[in-house]
């Protein structure tokens, strides 16, 4: 026999009883020269075989996961945070193995599938119903919508009186829709409007005078005073009443506005809806119904029709016959 396999035969010889009497779990390597002694034994080590030419310490800690092997994700796919706590040393001492370690101790590995980025697709929300008609409409015309025009506040139409931003000329889709020289009026002689009225200066003249002749000096001290004017309309390019195959209102020109309520200091409301024909702010309304009447060609109030019981219609188109109120 050659003497390179006598040594083979005698090492195999003396290892084989110490690898038979071996724990399950992997063996602590010995550490290299240079790399000093071991360390001292400590709680949950164990010594194999100490009459056997192999003594290996085991330590408790050589079944934890390295430090650079990635955690298990959480339950729903949820990161770790840079902040959350230590694992406690039950929680890893009962992880599956992976990696070297399962290799080394015989286990199988389990492999934990990685949670999808995304579980849903990303899909883009229908956009509001009308959006895409309002941007035809708006391509259309080729000029910026009376809400969204830019403007420089100050008086308008010759009265310091009469406060808001003069506009770019507005157009309809609908032939004789348009303002050619708008407003958008914000406030008239210190009373503000509940929201801006986009008219022209015929309109606002026409409010101004109805203001200062009727509103004023009705409403009184009533509830410490007028405030504002609640406006629910003024330029809009549709029919009368919006019905189909009906003439152009005169909100289509600019010639109109509909007002809703007196506004008060107070805080209070005189409300067409719900104070017409009843005590004495359905008092004070139908004298401001009535004193609308000459300012304004026509004007229509809960009296005219079913479409006009919650507020008043006031426009300045001009009949032979006069004015025209309801």
């Amino acid at each position: 026999m050659r003497p390179g396999r006598a040594v083979l035969a005698l090492v195999l010889g003396l290892a084989l009883p110490a690898f038979a009497d071996a724990p399950s779990a992997s063996l602590r390597p010995l550490p290299r020269p240079g790399a000093g002694p071991l360390l001292p034994i400590g709680p949950g080590d164990r010594v194999v075989a100490p009459s056997d030419p192999l003594v290996v310490t085991i330590r408790s800690s050589a079944l934890a996961p390295a430090a650079s092997e990635r955690p298990l994700p959480r339950p729903g796919g949820a990161s770790v945070a840079a902040d959350d706590p230590e694992p406690e040393a039950s929680e890893v001492a009962n992880r599956p193995p992976s990696g070297l370690l399962a290799l080394l101790t015989g286990q199988p590995r389990v492999s934990t599938p990685q949670e999808p980025a995304v579980r849903v697709s990303l899909r883009p929300l229908p956009r509001p119903p009308g959006l895409a008609a309002a941007t035809r409409t708006a391509a259309v015309s080729g000029l910026p919508s009376r809400v969204t025009q830019p403007g420089q506040r100050g008086p308008l139409c010759g009265d310091r009186g009469i406060i808001g931003e003069r506009l770019d000329r507005v157009t309809g889709r609908i032939d004789g829709c348009g303002i050619s020289n708008p407003i958008r009026v914000r406030e008239i002689d210190g009373i503000t409007l509940s929201q801006p009225a986009t008219i022209n200066c015929e309109t606002a003249e026409a409010l101004q005078d109805w203001l200062n002749d009727a509103v004023l000096p009705t409403v009184g001290r009533r509830g410490g005073g007028v405030a504002s004017l609640r406006v629910i309309a003024s330029y809009s390019c549709r029919t009368r009443n919006s019905q189909p195959g009906a003439r152009l209102s005169e909100h289509a020109t600019g010639n109109a506005v509909d007002i809703a309520g007196i506004g008060l200091v107070d805080g209070t409301e005189i409300s067409v809806l719900n104070d017409w024909g009843q005590g004495r702010d359905g008092r004070i309304l139908r004298q401001l119904h009535e004193a609308a009447c000459g300012p304004f060609g026509t004007v229509l109030g809960p009296n005219s029709d079913r479409y006009h019981r919650d507020h008043f219609h006031l426009d300045v188109a001009s009949y032979r016959s006069g004015p025209y109120c309801r």
